[in-house]
């Protein structure tokens, strides 16, 4: 990381790791930015439209020359970094192995294309990356994100004691105000004239954000001035007014370490006192973590999304140390989700009855939020209630929608804490918002549930077991959407033959879930009955065109004579099979297909005979194992098969796992999955 900054130029760096059979990428280390700045993005789907998330998806590095592209290609990044920058994103890749990715960012002073050596330095960062992942992956030791990023330090600059002695006593001369902030916001040093100018000793300034120690200091300009400089790496000023009327003119200078200021009474007439302190707005970033949250929970569908997006960007965003989130059902508490706190201490919390006295359920029973400045409000209120690690300031908020109220968030701080109107508004403004993505969220699980035992409900539960065949099956439905799909699988085990079957149903609803049924139904009862593939096509093609359902299917069929080592096969427009030969070697069964199910009675299905020795693996799946939006289904189809070519086998469970991590891996799925595998064994096995 240090190297590719160095080599590039960049001014921020941003390190992202996607740990082994997860699709959530996390931040594992960041240079040149607070943590407070880069937590929306702390984590992301691998599905999300983000610069790196882009770059993994496409193989490709992603370069943003302005704010005018950001803002178009990425409108959820430029709402919340609103300032001048030019990014490049690339990916960590081995093969169709995807690991994470980088994210570097340079001021618009950078020309505008990266230059070959940056680029050839950008490349070699990411294959290294790529290359140690993999070895730590193939050794069984992965390198896992830790559970907060890591700040990379900035680059130590040699400094002779003498001559910062000397360089401390000459701005103490000077009789204007100078002070540096490190990249979190946070004064290292203040000169006399400037702690003067701010009415304040340098002590309790040393150490903490200027705008959260001053209450003069507390207004948006204040902060996002000190963002603007961190993010575009470049100068900029703005003005305060310390009471009772005097304006202040601060300029930043930044680079990679931090952050010069500059402080003079300003040149513009003296100005009214500022507004009171009990009027005082909300700070800048909070503003903008605000509305990165309200996008990121308009995108949540699950209950499980909504728990991530606001334990993920509240703790780090808002300034809380902890979070509880809890719904009300059938008369209790439950809790979904916590941030900062141990599971011990909330287990007896759990299950809670709404009719106990606690700040909680006080605030369910009022619909009123409730807040506690420091720990002697608390106890004076609560005396019972307990504490956790020296907890100090506590906001409980309902959460409600459509006028009801459906559970609560609990914000807790390490310090007293004084909830200043504007902060109050916001943190119910934060509730109202989670309250409406969670009561969505709760619906769209319902509807997923039933949904899922539907679909269950109609697959086989368990394969039989057949004399010298092994077989194994998925089932994995698409990663977005809760609609059910017509895909399914089936092995008929009869005394006259043994018969594997595989389909897809067009449309991903109710009807198609349903006439999947009745196509699975029709299949196995003529298979039971010894129907030859193509006849059992033929029949099942006549049975869907008299229901005139308005959908078609695609089906094939495999009759397997382990006697004579063999199996008859039978397409009515289903992708191709693979047949992987006991040497390794894969080939792609371009049958003769016949029309899809459904469309034209008299339609025929030919029959084809292919050779099935011990050893060989007869692989059926549908189309959602290998179709790509933009890409020849047949490129991916032959990639299939060079990869299982390659692929090491153990046991077909092991193999129809990693099938399904391929596809996953190769690009976001955007329809189900239905995967059967069929091995022989010699005779006696």
């Amino acid at each position: 990381m240090a190297d590719v900054m160095r080599e590039t130029g960049a001014s921020i760096g941003l390190f992202y790791l996607l740990p082994p059979g997860e699709r959530l990428l996390r931040l594992a280390l960041m240079c040149g930015v607070s943590r407070e700045i880069a937590a929306p993005w702390a984590r992301a789907c691998v599905d999300s439209s983000t610069p790196v998330a882009d770059a993994m998806r496409h193989g490709h590095l992603v370069w943003l020359d302005s704010q005018e592209e950001v803002a178009r290609r990425y409108p959820q990044l430029g709402l919340v970094l609103p300032y001048d920058f030019m990014l490049a994103a690339a990916p960590f890749t081995s093969g169709t192995q995807v690991w994470g990715g980088i994210v570097l960012l340079w001021p618009v002073s950078h020309p505008p294309r990266l230059s070959p050596h940056q680029r050839e330095a950008v490349t070699t960062c990411c294959g290294q990356v790529a290359d140690l992942l993999e070895r730590a992956a193939d050794d069984g030791s992965p390198l896992l994100p830790p559970e907060e990023p890591w700040s990379l330090p900035p680059p130590l600059k040699e400094a002779d004691p003498d001559r910062v002695r000397a360089a401390l006593d000459f701005t103490e001369r000077l009789p204007v105000g100078c002070c540096t902030m490190d990249l979190d916001g946070r004064l290292t040093f203040i000169n006399s004239a400037g702690a003067e100018l701010m009415g304040a000793d340098a002590a309790s300034l040393t150490g903490n954000r200027p705008w959260e120690v001053l209450p003069w200091m507390h207004a948006p300009v204040c902060e996002d001035s000190y963002r603007a400089a961190v993010v575009t790496c470049r100068p900029t000023s703005f003005t305060a007014v310390r009471p009772p009327g005097t304006p202040l003119l601060f300029q930043l200078y930044p680079d990679d370490s931090g952050i010069s200021v500059h402080i003079t009474p300003s040149t513009r007439e003296t100005v009214a006192a500022r507004t009171p302190a009990s009027d005082e707005p909300v700070g800048a970033m909070a503003l903008y973590h605000l509305t990165h949250l309200a996008a990121a929970l308009a995108e949540a569908a699950s209950v499980h999304d909504v728990i991530e997006a606001v334990a993920d960007q509240i703790v780090p965003a808002f300034g809380p140390q902890g979070l509880v989130l809890m719904v009300a059902e059938e008369g209790r508490l439950h809790m979904i989700g916590h941030r900062g706190y141990s599971t011990e201490f909330l287990s007896p919390l759990d299950g809670m009855r709404l009719t106990t006295r606690t700040p909680t359920t006080q605030a369910l029973a009022t619909g009123d939020p409730v807040f506690f400045s420091t720990f002697a409000d608390f106890q004076r209120a609560y005396p019972e209630a307990p504490r956790y690690k020296g907890r100090s300031a506590w906001a409980f908020l309902p959460l409600t929608a459509s006028r009801r109220v459906i559970g609560s968030v609990a914000l807790s701080y390490d310090r007293p804490r004084i909830f200043v109107p504007a902060e109050r508004a916001l943190l119910t403004s934060l509730a109202g918002l989670i309250a409406q993505a969670l009561d969505r969220a709760r619906l769209y699980d319902a509807k997923h549930a039933l949904a899922h035992t539907l679909q269950t409900g109609l697959l086989p539960h368990a394969l039989p077991h057949v004399p010298g065949l092994e077989v194994a099956a998925r089932y994995q439905p698409a990663g977005h959407g809760m609609d059910i799909g017509g895909d399914f699988y089936d092995l008929i085990h009869a005394p006259l033959a043994t018969t594997a079957a595989i389909g897809d149903v067009q449309g991903h609803n109710t009807t198609a879930a349903a006439l999947m049924g009745q196509v699975r139904t029709a299949v196995h009862a003529h298979a039971a009955a010894g129907t030859p593939p193509g006849d059992l096509l033929t029949r099942t093609n006549r049975l869907l065109t008299d229901l005139d359902a308005g959908l078609f299917t695609s089906c094939l069929i495999a009759h397997l004579d382990l006697v004579h080592h063999c199996a008859h096969l039978a397409t009515a427009g289903h992708p191709p099979p693979l047949l992987r030969h006991p040497d390794g070697h894969t080939e792609v069964l371009r049958l003769p297909t016949g029309l899809l199910l459904g469309i034209d009675p008299d339609a025929d299905y030919p029959t084809t005979e292919i050779p099935l020795p011990p050893g060989a693996v007869l692989v059926l799946y549908t189309d959602g194992l290998v179709e790509i939006p933009g890409t020849d289904i047949d490129d991916t189809t032959n990639a299939l098969a060079q990869y299982l070519t390659h692929a090491r086998i153990q046991n077909l469970d092991d193999l129809a796992d990693d099938l399904i991590r391929h596809a996953e891996r190769s690009a976001p799925r955007r329809d189900d999955i239905a995967l059967l595998l069929i091995r022989p064994h010699p005779t006696g096995d």
